[in-house]
């Protein structure tokens, strides 16, 4: 609890004993006929509005403050006006524990509304608590501690052991553990050494490092990301405009309506004045809709804390409110549903063994830093010995002509294999194929003179000339936890999965098939993916379900123009990305493709809530309004309706908060 929570419950408190003692002595005054002056007396009624007016105060007098400032300034019909007219009105007509009573379990609400709202907060205030207070710089030799937007980029950092990364930046010097839950939700660390990036907000675990920042601190992760989290409660959903409205025009319609109840009464029952009056006074504490605008909102929040605490930020609760009515969801293939690096899928060899011909493709793509030979090196694993590499020759276009252990060798393409006479082999297996020959000693000068162009080479009628060793399969693989994850997404209610990708077509059929998907796009640029999913929009713009609406995944760095058109646009990996940040409406710290199912979950879950207390309240309110006009229902009862409405709405809203990845 805060200071302020915990001043209000020691108020709550006294004022509630204060006022058990006032009913018990008033009780067995009454009993025993020794009222101070007799009930009709002027001077008993001022006793009991004095003695009444303790509890009262102490544990509404902010109400009455606050009250009393919003009428001056015209902006009053709220709850707390309310509260203010029923109460005062309750000491009018005579009944003086009424008066204390709605107010103290209108501050009991008040007070559990604070909770929950604190504890929705905290997750999105620890997500807050990532920014770093200072960082050390090395400059002309000296540790200097500044203000980290002090820091230029380019500078060397030192980051000492539990410490937070201050700035975005590269390791220069040593190894370190990082704690990323705060950005990514993961709470187990990670490795990180020389050359690796690290981003702000990072906690470092065990030795000190030294960086060298890459951007501005306020372009780092860290700035981004508390931008966003402080944004997020600006953009609201349609639940929430719509309570926000019906409580303007509410409010004054059910002030109209008590003083409406209470002139009717007065005028054609037989009722007294106090008694018409009264049961105005029940009419207009139970009509009370605090119940709506407070749970409505805290509900988003609390959806909103419940995804950060998963490394999931939401830019606004109006972004929560579409994703949870999603019923397609479009994804892209490379980086989101596949890992977006090359590796070693099959190897086909011919004559030799399988280790054989990754040795030899190896050492001749061992000078070249293009993905496809960085994933045959990394596949293979091994010491290479540059002893064995005589002449490389790139190429161009086609491949590598390598003299190995004093052979010459051939590693590339099918035009490549078809110029020197090699005749490869098709791969019944899709994905970037790499063929390797060897040249016959004999013919090795003949072999040393391709020229690239098939028509006019010397060895393209002459396949004795080079002998195909094999090939190797490079593709993009599939995520572990990509199937998995789709699996969920139909568990949470996604009627449709559909990717979308630039890669050949069979590719992405063996992308599809592994993963789940319903359809897929192959080769499409940028605008062709812009221009699928605009077909996907209006096909689902037509239908009568209110879950009707497209979400979008990607990277979030070259899928920005998609992210931006979807209903929901969604960046995963996003950790450092500028272009995820920006274009997307939800982004994923890190790219673990289960966390969309979770952000479907909680999105669906809190707007379940705010409908059930929508539903809850309005029934209940009515019910007892109804009752009260009839003159079946007394103030305990309207209390309940206002006050005890309100805590168990509250409580429900809190359930958000058990939705685990």
């Amino acid at each position: 609890m805060t200071k302020k929570q915990k001043k209000t419950l020691k108020r709550i408190i006294l004022a509630a004993v204060i006022l058990g003692v006032l009913i018990l002595l008033t009780e067995v005054a009454a009993i025993r006929d020794r009222l101070p002056f007799p009930e009709s007396d002027v001077s008993n009624r001022i006793v009991m509005i004095l003695l009444f007016l303790i509890p009262y105060l102490i544990v509404g007098y902010d109400i009455l403050v606050g009250a009393a400032k919003k009428i001056r300034t015209g902006h009053f019909l709220d709850e707390v006006f309310l509260m203010m007219i029923a109460t005062v009105g309750a000491f009018a007509v005579g009944e003086y524990p009424e008066a204390p009573a709605v107010m103290l379990f209108y501050q009991v609400g008040e007070l559990f509304q604070s909770i929950a709202v604190g504890k929705s907060r905290k997750s999105i205030s620890d997500m807050m608590d990532i920014c770093p207070d200072s960082a050390i710089v090395l400059r002309d030799g000296e540790e200097i501690e500044v203000d980290p937007s002090e820091v230029e980029p380019g500078e060397t950092v030192l980051v000492k052991p539990g410490e937070k990364v201050p700035i975005d930046g590269v390791i220069l010097e040593g190894t370190t553990s990082l704690n990323t839950a705060a950005l990514t939700g993961e709470s187990v660390p990670v490795d990180r050494t020389v050359g690796d990036k690290i981003f702000s907000g990072s906690i470092n675990l065990s030795k000190a490092v030294k960086m060298q920042t890459t951007a501005a601190y306020e372009d780092s992760t860290v700035s981004k990301i508390l931008e966003l989290v402080e944004n997020s409660m600006d953009k609201k959903a349609r639940s929430e405009k719509f309570i926000t409205r019906f409580a303007r025009i509410y409010t004054p319609c059910v002030v109209i309506a008590a003083v409406l109840i209470a002139l009717v009464c007065a005028l054609f029952t037989s009722l007294s004045v106090g008694d018409s009056i009264y049961r105005g006074l029940i009419f207009l504490v139970v009509s009370c809709p605090c119940a709506l605008v407070v749970s409505v909102p805290l509900s988003f929040f609390g959806g909103i804390g419940a995804a950060s605490k998963q490394g999931i930020l939401v830019k606004g609760s109006n972004y929560l409110e579409a994703l949870s009515n999603i019923n397609t969801i479009v994804l892209d293939k490379t980086g989101t549903l596949t890992e977006g690096s090359f590796a070693v899928d099959a190897i086909h060899p011919n004559e030799i063994s399988e280790d054989e011909l990754l040795d030899i493709a190896a050492l001749a793509e061992s000078r070249s830093n293009h993905p496809v030979a960085e994933s045959i090196i990394k596949a293979h694993g091994k010491h290479i010995d540059a002893s064995r590499i005589g002449e490389v020759e790139e190429i161009a276009g086609k491949g590598i002509r390598a003299v190995i252990d004093g052979r010459t060798y051939f590693v590339g393409n099918g035009a490549l294999m078809s110029d020197i006479g090699a005749g490869s082999h098709e791969c019944h297996l899709p994905g970037t194929i790499v063929h390797i020959a060897r040249a016959n000693a004999e013919n090795i000068n003949l072999c040393n003179n391709v020229t690239g162009n098939s028509a006019s080479s010397p060895l393209a009628s002459d396949s004795d000339v080079c002998e195909y060793l094999g090939h190797i399969v490079i593709n993009d693989i599939v995520k572990k936890d990509s199937k998995e994850a789709l699996s969920s997404l139909r568990r949470v209610g996604v009627k449709r999965i559909v990717m979308l990708t630039g890669d050949n077509e069979k590719v992405a059929e063996k992308v599809s098939k592994e993963v789940g998907v319903d359809s897929f796009y192959a080769g499409l640029l940028p605008a062709g993916k812009v221009e699928k999913l605009e077909e996907l929009l209006l096909e689902h713009g037509s239908e009568s379900s209110e879950k009707s609406g497209v979400a979008f995944v990607g990277d979030g760095i070259n899928d920005a123009p998609v992210l931006t058109r979807a209903d929901v646009g969604i960046a995963m990996g996003a950790l450092g990305s500028d272009a995820a940040i920006e274009a997307a409406d939800i982004v994923l710290m890190d790219d673990n493709l289960k966390k969309i199912p979770v952000a479907v979950r909680i999105a669906r879950q809190t707007l379940r809530i705010v409908k059930e207390n929508i539903v809850f309240s309005l029934v209940v309110k009515i019910g007892i309004m109804i009752l009260g006009a009839l003159g079946l229902a007394d103030m305990k009862l309207a209390v309940f309706g206002d006050v005890g409405v309100l805590v168990l709405a509250i409580l429900n809203a809190l359930r958000v908060h058990r939705i685990k990845a």
